[in-house]
């Protein structure tokens, strides 16, 4: 197995999938770095947590995630070698599960009543999902910037973002996690 270290970014350009190279400053690669934030901020919030269920539920969010960072390093003339390849993609399944889990924490009453400040419940685990919240803003917010330079992205991906940074929020108000996490 070869060195981490390669080099190949001393020049600064990065590697896509399929062989393709790209500026480590475009756009694109805003997208997957923010991604890649929000994964790593996911990290935080699972490792100060001792909830089973809420560990899993983080799990399957960072999996989704590390399967997004691959959609988004694929340029569009590669996306048909993508999908023949079996490689996971956001779908309009993901946007709904997200919505679900989401509701079923809002049945338990937590809603909206004003702005949080983030730590103040004294929870680690909380405080790094409001963390990992704006995160996924910033993502969001890069994944948009890459649609709208004419790259198309998804819509299901667009709205993912959207529909996870409200469930981290809500998230981040409960307590413990009581439900199944699994899609």
């Amino acid at each position: 197995m070869g060195s981490i270290i390669t080099g190949r970014g001393d020049s600064g350009e990065t590697d896509l999938l399929f062989g393709k190279r790209i500026a480590k400053t475009s756009v694109r690669i805003e997208a997957v770095g923010s991604v890649d934030e929000l994964n790593a901020a996911l990290g935080v919030a699972r490792a100060a947590s001792k909830d089973a269920e809420w560990i899993e539920l983080v799990d399957v969010l960072q999996e989704k995630l590390v399967g997004l960072m691959g959609q988004l390093a694929t340029l569009p003339e590669d996306e048909e070698r993508y999908r023949a390849k079996g490689f996971p993609s956001i779908g309009d399944e993901d946007v709904e599960w997200v919505v679900g889990i989401a509701r079923r924490y809002e049945d338990r009453g937590i809603r909206f009543t004003g702005w949080a400040r983030p730590g103040a419940e004294g929870c680690q685990a909380r405080a790094a999902l409001d963390f990992a919240r704006s995160v996924a803003r910033r993502a969001e917010r890069r994944i948009l910037d890459l649609h709208e330079s004419g790259e198309a992205v998804p819509e299901s991906v667009r709205l993912f973002f959207n529909r996870l940074a409200d469930l981290l929020w809500i998230m981040a108000r409960a307590e413990r996690v009581d439900f199944p996490a699994n899609p």
